[in-house]
């Protein structure tokens, strides 16, 4: 399994954007599907985006709605997720997550590497 590392969660106002970044150290990423996920207290973990680092294929929850980004810099080992125009629903704890395979998975079972997780709040 790997380690990962999000940071670039916070506080902020409706219509802001954040930007959560994962790294992964020391391990390569080829083959692997990166996604960003979120959890709400009561309520299961959801996928958020997902990108797969060979192929660049991505997948959105229908709730983004063009509003995030997911994106990845094989340079830094980093996946990154730009939220924009956020919203109050989008408060959550968000993680990121791996799974080494040629596949293109996205939903949460489906990955077996996960970061601590980063709080992210948007007020009203």
């Amino acid at each position: 399994q790997l380690q990962l590392v999000e940071s670039g969660g916070g506080s902020v106002q409706a219509g802001d954007s954040l930007r959560l970044s994962c790294a992964v150290p020391g391990d390569t990423l080829r083959r692997h599907v990166m996604g960003w996920f979120r959890q709400v207290p009561g309520k299961e973990r959801e996928s958020v985006a997902v990108i797969h680092w060979n192929n660049l294929k991505v997948y959105y929850a229908d709730f983004v709605q063009g509003r995030f980004t997911i994106s990845r810099d094989g340079a830094k080992n980093t996946v990154d997720l730009l939220m924009n125009s956020l919203e109050p629903d989008d408060t959550a704890v968000y993680y990121c997550a791996a799974r080494h395979t040629s596949r293109f998975v996205t939903a949460p079972d489906d990955f077996d590497s996960w970061g601590q997780g980063t709080q992210v709040t948007v007020s009203s």
